[in-house]
């Protein structure tokens, strides 16, 4: 069977009940750079830029893919257009995230980038990105509002959204609240939400030279 020639729900069909080298090579070939790249993302941001600790990462990655019998692989079901790449960037995120959890503490590196508050309000307040910038989008909503969720009250979490997804006003806004001090409050409230999110998400650097492709996956030992 010619495993390139196969649709991505197609190939994670056959992945998913399937130990054929080949059809994980092709799984390898065609989605080792979201992977690698969503990893580089985040090790950048903890200010690791060892490729050997990449790597590592990228297999776990792959680990975790394969774990409870593939069940990831077997669960996924395709809800848009190159949906698949973007469950892949967020596992690969996790896994990368917990590890620096783990072994740096739960407290971001002082000398990591920060996103600055402009590229947050201008890409949450986007709605006409398409194809791969609307999963992007898609991805960072669903971060911000997990991080809204753990980070702040329900009343800041809905005047956040009542900006950006509705569009309304301080103004507007405090007149539904009855929000005391009023338009001065709400701004003061979206100022510090921006704040808060700018410290929870992390720019995308580029990608290091040197990070193979080809890794121990290919070899056969990411799909026991």
């Amino acid at each position: 069977m010619k495993y390139s020639s196969l649709t991505t729900e197609e190939l994670i069909e056959i992945c998913a009940i399937s130990d054929d080298p080949d059809a994980w090579q092709e799984f390898v070939r065609r989605f080792h750079k979201p992977i690698a790249s969503a990893i580089v993302h985040i090790a950048y941001c903890w200010g690791e830029r060892r490729n050997f600790v990449i790597e590592d990462l990228v297999q776990d990655t792959y680990l975790k893919i394969c774990a409870d019998d593939r069940r990831l692989l077997k669960r996924f079901k395709s809800k848009y257009a190159d949906a698949f790449y973007g469950m892949l960037k967020v596992t690969a995120g996790n896994v990368a995230r917990d590890y620096f959890r783990r072994e740096k503490g739960d407290k971001r590196n002082p000398g990591s980038p920060l996103a600055d508050i402009e590229t947050v309000e201008c890409f949450v307040s986007d709605e006409r990105a398409t194809g791969e910038e609307q999963i992007d989008r898609e991805l960072l909503m669903q971060q911000i509002d997990r991080v809204l969720l753990e980070r702040c009250s329900a009343r800041d979490r809905q005047i956040f959204w009542f900006h950006y997804r509705q569009g309304l006003t301080a103004e507007e806004i405090a007149a539904i609240f009855s929000y005391d001090p009023g338009t001065k409050g709400v701004e003061s409230a979206l100022h510090r939400l921006r704040a808060l999110l700018c410290e929870a998400l992390e720019p995308l650097p580029p990608q290091p030279e040197g990070i193979s492709d080809r890794n121990s996956f290919t070899k056969g030992e990411g799909h026991r």
